[in-house]
């Protein structure tokens, strides 16, 4: 008989419990085999991230920020950043690049010219601040492959399409507005311009994209005629400046004038109305004097010759009256006697 126990005793490979073991084995095989596979059902979703889930390749749902669980092998999660995105253009810069790969590369560059309204060259920069906001219209519409676009070959590739649409965008709009528009006053609105149409574009592509922002970043004319532009600038801002002081003094002088108008015109007014009472007056006196002559002819006609003949002589200085009934022809005057009276006054001699 073997000996039972572990203490230098012998085992007894027929006291084994096969049976339960053969029922037990499967089990434990398949809880060995379907952990991992459970342990990869769950996924996690970052707050800037969204997960489209593909179900045998179709698209089955979208996850938001959190822990989440599907089913393996037979789904997958595609996680597409829904963040801010920006493009600097017309290079194509995209905001994962260095500072290092940037400065590298600008050295190298040429400027990019665009051609105005007026046939004049100017260098644009601007840039485009995009996100996802339907992930599975990003992952599906333009690119066949939705794994790859889940990677940062997913926003390179968006970006190239981007860039294409921006670009077509801005050529159009630069095309409609003359140099000096562009360097000046109308910079905004191009601005405004290039972000509506780009939208416009990429939403008959129907990507799941929308611009956010379109920042201008440099408008300025070619290097080589830089310094032409340069003293065009100051003539015109030379030009602002002398009619801004010309407005100041025009502002300053126009109050002043109004004030003296007003004066002339109140003084007018008061020479009209005294005027008009005056001419009054005398028209009312002279009905008086008609009404005194209509009802007493004679004596209003003595009385007038009498006031008319007082204004007379009162400014004729001394005088002398003859009497009609002088007889000599050599009257005696006392030469030398003068005699002073009041208005109207006279002196009356007579000889027989």
């Amino acid at each position: 008989m073997a000996a039972r126990g572990l203490g230098g005793g012998r085992f007894d490979p027929d006291e084994i419990p096969w049976d339960r073991i053969v029922k037990v084995a499967p089990l434990v095989l398949l809880l060995v085999l379907l952990l991992p596979l459970t342990w990869k059902g769950f996924y996690t979703v970052q707050p800037h991230e969204q997960a489209v889930v593909l179900r045998f390749g179709k698209h089955h749902a979208t996850t938001g920020p959190g822990l989440h669980f599907m089913i393996p092998l037979a789904d997958r999660a595609v996680l597409v950043s829904v963040e801010e995105h920006r493009l600097r253009l017309p290079f194509g810069e995209s905001s994962e690049e260095t500072r290092a790969t940037k400065s590298r590369e600008s050295a190298n560059r040429e400027e990019p010219l665009m051609l105005t309204g007026d046939l004049s060259a100017a260098v644009v920069e601007w840039t485009v601040v995009w996100k996802v906001v339907d992930p599975p219209k990003f992952l599906f519409q333009i690119d066949n492959d939705p794994i790859a676009r889940g990677s940062a070959a997913s926003v390179s590739h968006i970006n190239a399409t981007i860039q294409a649409v921006a670009q077509s965008v801005m050529h159009r709009l630069v095309g409609d507005y003359s140099i000096d528009e562009m360097l000046t006053e109308k910079r905004d609105e191009v601005r405004l311009s290039a972000e509506k149409a780009g939208q416009a574009m990429l939403d008959k592509y129907d990507c799941g994209i929308q611009i956010t922002g379109l920042q201008m970043q440099r408008v300025t004319p070619p290097g080589r005629v830089k310094p032409s532009f340069d003293a065009v600038n100051t003539s015109l801002q030379n030009k602002e400046k002398l009619v801004n002081e010309s407005k100041t003094e025009r502002n300053k002088l126009i109050p002043q004038a109004r004030a003296s108008k007003d004066k002339l015109i109140q003084e007018a007014k008061g020479y009209s109305d005294r005027s008009r009472l005056e001419a009054q007056g005398e028209i009312s006196a002279l009905l008086a004097k008609y009404e005194a002559y209509r009802q007493a002819p004679d004596v209003t006609r003595r009385r007038l010759y009498i006031e008319a003949m007082e204004e007379v002589l009162a400014e004729s200085g001394p005088k002398t009256i003859l009497d009609s009934d002088l007889q000599g022809l050599l009257p005696m005057l006392q030469v030398g006697s003068e005699e002073k009276g009041g208005a109207g006054a006279g002196r009356k001699e007579k000889q027989k």
